[in-house]
């Protein structure tokens, strides 16, 4: 990685004839004081050190008049005090480019999937200001997704940013990858992964699922993993929405930008924040993380020219919603998916929790009348579902009112329709995966709360696409019920 870091070093840069030298201070960690006697560079500039210029910092501070307080994008060994430092003269800066389809990168441009090098490529600063506000679209329009559950219940806004919020293990990254699968396959955007502290493994795996899926040709991915120092991981979002903005800008074209896990970068930050010796805030997390967040997301955007469409995963602490984190996250986003265990514990995948996820869009005036006065049916069955589970607990189900009854069957078979079988679970389920319309959604969900699949099993709703797969489902069953009648 070094040795290709050093090739685009003069693109960083200026000449190093003239450049401006400076002298390491102190080293603690990742943090790096570094003294120049010429002048002082600003902040965000990136530095090289190391006898071979591996070792790559970026200015966060300027001390006095002299001193520069940086943090490290690599590990720091075989740093020490005395060692002279180069300006690059520049930010960190990423590539732009056709080139860059179908290809593996990490925070500092470097190609990453052992393929050929990289060509017809310009390089950008990752620092950008959000579009202004003149250049925003104004119109909400809706981003199909082909998984029931979300269309219906939680619509997604093109060009608008969704959260999928959940603790460890309960399928954020299968719901991410799901919707890289039906995305690239069914528009003609490009995808942008962005794999924020994540673990290699997943990189490994989505890499090789997406070439052999065939969507690499439209995908770009970019990765700063989790053993990575925490300045590269608090990097590469930007080096991905920099990337986002070119094809955005340049070409025109829709992306949708994928973030697993956006936590990862206000932990990185927090992180950073703690070396610098910043006083931390609440819960241990840096003063500045809401500047921080905000300067990320606001770059995400639709515009005259395109949309950056931003779906990411989003790691509750402890499972706990009132951490400054997911709150943070929360008020930025246009759709809140929210994954709860208890569901994924039933085996209802994909685990949305319907009644705490909701979205901006799901109003009479985006999405129809039809569509709302449905989503709002579903969650009041949902609801009354919920508040007789207690009862049905303690007493039983023959004790609720016929009313009742007739509530709980069509929610739980409302609950078995909502559930998916997914393209990218294939291997590991056995069913086969598969895309529904919304058209045939929301007529499944009309026609299961019109009691017309009362008499079907319950078991005939669940882990199928179209509704008209039910019948084909329950006909080996009714065939067997009178068996055990007998």
């Amino acid at each position: 990685m070094t040795a290709l870091a050093l090739d685009h070093q003069p693109e960083q840069g200026g000449d190093s004839v003239s450049a401006n030298m400076g002298v390491v201070v102190s080293v603690r960690g990742s943090v790096v004081d570094v003294r120049f006697d010429q002048k002082l560079p600003p902040i965000h500039s990136v530095l090289h050190a190391g006898e071979h210029g591996e070792i790559i910092i970026e200015v966060l501070a300027q001390r006095d008049a002299h001193h520069v307080r940086c943090i490290a994008l690599t590990p720091t060994q075989g740093l020490a005090r005395g060692m002279s430092v180069e300006d690059t003269g520049g930010p960190l800066k990423a590539p732009v480019g056709k080139g860059l389809l179908s290809r593996m990168f990490d925070v500092f441009g470097n190609v990453i999937d052992r393929e050929a090098p990289l060509k017809d490529v310009q390089w950008r600063s990752v620092h950008r200001a959000p579009p202004a506000l003149a250049r925003r679209s104004t119109k909400s329009e809706i981003f199909e997704t082909g998984i029931k559950v979300i269309d219906v219940l939680v619509p997604l806004e093109r060009g608008g940013k969704a959260g999928l919020f959940g603790g460890a293990g309960v399928g954020k990254t299968v719901l991410l990858t799901e919707m890289i699968h039906n995305m690239v396959g069914h528009q003609e955007g490009v995808s942008i992964f962005c794999g924020i502290g994540e673990r290699c493994r997943e990189g490994e795996e989505l890499y090789r699922d997406m070439k052999e899926a065939g969507v690499l040709p439209n995908m770009v991915m970019v990765f700063g993993q989790m053993n990575e120092p925490p300045g590269s991981r608090f990097r590469i979002g930007h080096a991905a929405l920099t990337m986002a903005e070119y094809f955005r800008d340049d070409e025109h074209r829709d992306v949708l930008l994928l973030i697993d896990n956006i936590f990862r970068f206000i932990q990185a930050g927090m992180e950073v924040s703690g070396l610098m010796g910043q006083m931390p805030s609440r819960l241990g997390y840096q003063p500045t993380m809401g500047t921080e967040l905000s300067g990320l997301e606001e770059r995400i955007a639709n515009t005259d020219t395109g949309a950056i469409t931003s779906i990411q995963a989003v790691y509750v602490p402890a499972d706990d919603f009132t951490d400054p984190a997911a709150v943070h996250t929360f008020s930025h986003l246009s759709a809140s998916i929210v994954l709860s265990r208890k569901r994924a514990s039933e085996g209802l995948f994909p685990a949305i929790d319907p009644l705490q996820s909701s979205s901006k869009m799901a109003t009479p005036g985006i999405v129809g009348e039809r569509h709302y006065k449905l989503a709002q049916e579903i969650r009041r069955t949902l609801a009354q579902y919920a508040d007789l589970k207690d009862i049905i607990a303690m007493l039983g189900l023959e004790q609720l009112s016929p009313e009742d009854r007739n509530v709980v069957a069509r929610a739980r078979r409302l609950e078995r329709f909502l559930t998916q079988p997914f393209f990218t679970t294939e291997q590991f389920t056995g069913h086969k995966g598969k895309l529904v319309s919304l058209a045939d959604s929301l007529d499944g969900c009309e026609r299961i709360l019109n009691d017309e699949f009362k008499d079907y099993p319950e078991s005939a709703l669940y882990m199928i696409g179209a509704i008209s797969e039910a019948k084909e489902k329950a006909k080996p069953q009714s065939k067997e019920e009178p068996a055990h009648a007998a």
